[in-house]
């Protein structure tokens, strides 16, 4: 009676110890998932703000005058005392 109630126990320990490893090494499968899309998602910003930042070293200095089709008529300001 003694040996089978031995035996079952540690039937049981290793079942809960595999279980315990097995959930253990499929966190870490997501943890691992998990930080490589957020890599991706770093380096796609990183690229478009380098691109930004290129983009706006080429234009420095230049000045740009769009024409628009806008009828405005000027406005003259008067001091009010």
């Amino acid at each position: 009676m003694i040996v089978l109630s031995i035996t079952g126990l540690l039937k049981t320990l290793f079942i809960l110890i595999g279980v315990f490893v097995f959930l253990r090494f499929i966190g870490q499968l997501l943890i691992a998932k998990r930080n490589l899309k957020e890599n991706e998602i770093l380096n796609r910003e990183k690229k478009l703000f380098q691109k930004e930042k290129e983009l706006k070293q080429k234009y420095e200095g230049k000045i740009n005058i769009s024409q628009s089709n806008i009828n405005a008529q000027d406005v003259d300001y008067e001091d009010i005392s």
